[in-house]
């Protein structure tokens, strides 16, 4: 399913969604510059487990504290389609969760989500030598975030039924959840073997979303913030 749109209008523009897109997007070119670099690029910047987990920089080194790939591995793409799915979820769900938390926590929340997705998926991989990137996690946690303050907004989704394609409205609810299960899914289904797709990132990404407005919630209900 590919979601086309949602009915939730946004009272402010939402600046950063559209700064992290266009961020991407620019070092996504960059990437394709590379050519034949591209591979020590990534390994660079990536994320790798077992660089975290040892607290060690494998060649090729960087020039500060490793721990920071944890940030610079989410504004990094393996291909097209990687890029594409993304952006075009960020694009959707973004806007929304930036216009109710406000820009500067939407930065902050956008990163946490991010970066927790990373540890969460190296908890799982924690020896790998194989450097993930990706802003998937991040995306996840505002995706979960979507599923709690709009869960009955409807989304426009693409949907292929055999060889041929329906534009049918779903509730929130349904298409996160879908989402939520077939990531829960793929991930029992490829751990044994393994997959170039960060499937335990997005699961932990989209519950620390999940609860992380849950608590943002709270706190704005009782005027705390």
């Amino acid at each position: 399913m590919l979601p086309l749109k949602d009915n939730i209008p946004v009272k402010t523009f939402p600046i950063f969604t559209i700064f992290i897109i266009a961020l991407n997007v620019f070092l996504f070119g960059y990437e394709l510059h590379l050519g034949k670099g591209l591979g020590i690029f990534i390994r660079r910047f990536g994320c790798t487990p077992y660089e975290i987990t040892h607290a060690i920089d494998l060649y090729p080194h960087i020039d500060f504290p490793v721990y920071l790939t944890l940030i610079t591995s989410i504004f990094l793409h393996g291909s097209w389609w990687h890029i594409l799915g993304n952006m075009w979820f960020l694009f959707i769900f973004g806007d929304n969760i930036e216009d109710w938390l406000g820009h500067k926590r939407f930065i902050l929340f956008y990163l946490g989500c991010g970066i927790a997705a990373s540890l969460i998926q190296i908890l799982f991989h924690w020896t790998s030598k194989i450097p993930t990137v990706g802003a998937s996690g991040a995306i996840a946690g505002i995706m979960g975030a979507y599923l709690i303050l709009y869960p009955r907004a409807k989304v426009l989704c693409l949907i292929p039924i055999f060889f041929f394609f329906r534009i049918i409205a779903l509730p929130a609810f349904l298409f996160l959840g879908f989402w939520i299960v077939w990531q829960l899914f793929s991930s029992m289904v490829t751990f044994a073997g393994g997959s170039s797709i960060a499937f335990f990132a997005h699961i932990g990404g989209f519950f620390v979303g999940l609860f992380w407005v849950r608590w943002f919630k709270k706190r704005k209900f009782r005027g705390w913030v």
